[in-house]
């Protein structure tokens, strides 16, 4: 069902990306999911990098965006189907911002936004957004999340 959702929604998910490092992509244990941080990459490539501006907010939405649809990925992978997710319970979104950047939470947003729309009331979560001096490869956004899941 949700997958059908995605699929009307105009979102295909990509293969999910494998860690930049020295860990896994993500951790089961009990009945929560830890994902690892996710970049807005495809195909291998870092589709959106650079600084944090305000004259660059809407690219950095889409590049939160990318971040939630590999993170849909790396769930897919691990449960299999993406109905098994019952609730979406933390996500942490960095920004790779200027220092002059204080619109963090309206970067992470479309992330969030995404998780609600996909997951209805399930897809609210706790969050927080901060800034980053760098983000690995030089990715706009990276963003991590807990997802609850049934068997």
């Amino acid at each position: 069902m949700i997958e059908e959702k995605l699929e009307s929604m105009g979102i295909k998910l990509p293969n999910p990306p494998t860690p930049a490092g020295s860990y896994v992509p993500a951790i089961k244990t009990g009945n929560l999911l830890f994902i690892s941080g996710q970049i807005p990459m495809e195909d291998g490539k870092v589709l959106f990098t650079g600084k944090v501006t305000d004259d660059n907010l809407e690219t950095a939405q889409k590049s939160a965006r990318m971040c939630a649809i590999n993170l849909l990925a790396q769930m897919k992978r691990e449960l299999g189907n993406l109905d098994k997710v019952t609730r979406i319970v933390k996500v942490s979104g960095f920004v790779n911002s200027d220092s002059e950047f204080y619109q963090h939470p309206k970067v992470i947003n479309p992330a969030s936004d995404l998780f609600f729309e996909v997951f209805g009331e399930k897809g609210k979560h706790a969050r927080i957004a901060l800034g980053a001096a760098c983000l690995p490869l030089n990715s706009m956004t990276e963003i991590d999340a807990i997802v609850e899941f049934s068997n």
